[in-house]
């Protein structure tokens, strides 16, 4: 389904502006989910927006709708709208991408669908690539050796064929890099600060640590490791683990599951005094892009996570949160902020700080518009 943005009235602070050659760029974009996919919905669609008004023409053709995404987390069949949600791609494709400037795609047009292809499908239009996964693991670390022969490069191709490749952490601008991308750019996964900030924090002073943990059934398993120290934790002093998204039953410890929703997750992260985010150190986490602890820093959360990945560029130890491995490390910064609220608050307003400067959508769509109005051949 291709999804055309409304057209805006002339003078409008919204409307596209024409560039130097008095026409917008025009941007066909390929995001692989609707507005209920966590990295369509930022790394794209929030954007959009503030797109237009930095003078580009957006037309969005997601790959796979909300439904498919609530099918899936209902463990109910999925096969046949992924089918049809191929074949509507490629109608879109040729329908929008003729008209467009510039071709902009999350990941890849088609999982295990071959690079020559897509590349041949594009016809030498200009295109960029965003990346906020090492989804080139899902090919070149597959179990099957016939699918790592097949499509173990697919992802370097098109990096190498792309006019730009847009990335959330070092690790998948390193790949790009030397994949031969012509041009690497990176770009965090950011909130929209003024949303945020104006999450009013709703947790009352008390004697309990609410910790929290945002996510989806299909990413909860990453705190099972933590589940004893957590345990362990619980043992000495009263805490209550939130999680946002989905649940898990970890014994002896208090758990209450919050259901998700983009209109409340800035409230439920505001009722909580510590984000976390653990993660194995293993290559498709080296990947990630580190959002969970961005959106808690802009609740005014300190924060506790794994050194791995870019949650070592994003949180500064001892300043706005811990990077802890192991489980005596986790108990230690969980016990440490328990103890000390004004600990607390200050890491809190230390991490607001920071994602205003670096990790807002305020800082950021300026960036991506320049990057796109430039990939178009229009600076």
């Amino acid at each position: 389904m291709t999804t055309r943005v409304p057209p805006v009235p002339p003078h409008s602070p919204g409307r596209p502006a024409p560039d130097a050659r008095g026409s917008t760029c025009r941007v066909a974009a390929y995001p692989r989910y609707s507005r209920l996919g966590a990295s369509s919905r930022l790394r794209w669609l929030q954007f959009v927006p503030a797109l237009q008004r930095e003078g580009l023409a957006i037309e969005s053709s997601p790959l796979l709708g909300d439904t498919y995404l609530q099918r899936k987390y209902a463990g109910r069949p999925v096969l046949g709208q992924v089918l049809r949600a191929y074949l509507d791609r490629a109608r879109a494709l040729r329908a929008g991408a003729r008209g467009a400037d510039l071709v902009w795609i999350e990941k890849e047009l088609w999982p295990w669908a071959p690079a020559w292809l897509e590349l041949w499908l594009l016809a030498g239009r200009p295109f960029v690539l965003d990346y906020d996964d090492a989804v080139f693991h899902t090919y070149d670390r597959h179990r099957n050796p016939l699918l790592r022969r097949l499509f173990g490069r697919k992802i370097d191709r098109l990096m190498r064929a792309a006019t730009l490749v847009v990335v959330g952490s070092a690790y998948l601008g390193e790949r790009a890099r030397t994949a031969g991308a012509r041009r690497v750019e990176w770009l965090p996964t950011v909130v929209d600060h003024e949303r945020y900030a104006t999450g009013a924090r709703a947790r009352p002073d008390d004697a309990t640590l609410h910790i929290g943990w945002i996510g989806t059934p299909a990413t909860v398993g990453y705190l099972r490791p933590l589940a004893a120290a957590l345990a362990e934790l619980a043992r000495r002093r009263r805490i209550v683990v939130h999680l946002i998204g989905a649940t898990l039953a970890m014994p002896g410890v208090e758990v209450r599951a919050i259901p998700w929703s983009e209109d409340d997750e800035v409230r439920a992260i505001a009722g909580l005094d510590v984000g976390l985010m653990p993660l194995p150190d293993t290559p498709w986490e080296r990947g990630k892009c580190g959002y969970k602890l961005v959106q808690y820093m802009a609740c005014g959360l300190p924060v506790v996570a794994s050194p791995v990945g870019a949650n070592r560029d994003i949180v500064d130890d001892g300043v706005d949160g811990f990077l802890a491995h192991g489980d005596d490390a986790w108990i230690d910064a969980l016990s440490r902020l328990a103890d000390d609220p004004a600990l607390r608050h200050r890491m809190g307003q230390a991490g607001q700080a920071k994602v205003r400067a670096r990790y807002s959508l305020q800082a950021a769509a300026p960036q991506l518009a320049r990057w796109l109005r430039e990939s178009c051949g229009r600076p």
